[in-house]
């Protein structure tokens, strides 16, 4: 299983704002610049992850962005599961493409479909609070990188 860049940046988007204090903003800038990630990139993620309602977006001079929800209430495989565009780990699982000539008797389909589903529950056991229990480590690490 392999998790596309957008859904990479978008938990890393949410994992900085998680460790801000209380509503402390942030901007794009500034998370570019701490994971070394495109700003055009991120402008998307941030886009869809307010769309979402996981963020919250205040325009202006003195605008930035911040988590519209507490951390304890963000789940981490639901924000997967949001920002992946499709979970098509073999040629298989998209019906309109595919082109397996074993697929009605395979039995692969099967396992690999019960490992995806394990995948996905296990990140819905984790929040976004769960992955900032090391704040200060965290931290610390992104300020190193700027």
């Amino acid at each position: 299983m392999r998790l596309t860049n957008y859904t990479d940046y978008s938990l890393r988007v949410l994992l900085y704002l998680a460790l801000k204090k209380g509503n402390e903003l942030s901007n794009i800038k500034e998370i570019a610049d701490a994971y070394h990630i495109s700003k055009n990139h991120l402008m998307k993620v941030i886009h869809e992850l307010g769309k979402l309602g996981l963020i919250e977006t205040i325009r202006g001079r003195n605008g930035g962005i911040r988590l519209a929800k507490n951390p304890r209430d963000i789940n981490i495989g639901e924000v997967v599961t949001y920002t992946e565009e499709d979970f098509h780990v073999v040629e298989c699982f998209n019906r309109k493409g595919n082109q397996c000539l074993i697929t009605p008797s395979c039995k692969l389909k099967h396992v690999l479909y019960e490992a995806l589903q394990a995948f996905i529950n296990v990140l819905k056991g984790y929040t976004l609070e769960d992955l900032t229990q090391n704040k200060d480590e965290l931290q610390q690490l992104l300020r190193s990188k700027q």
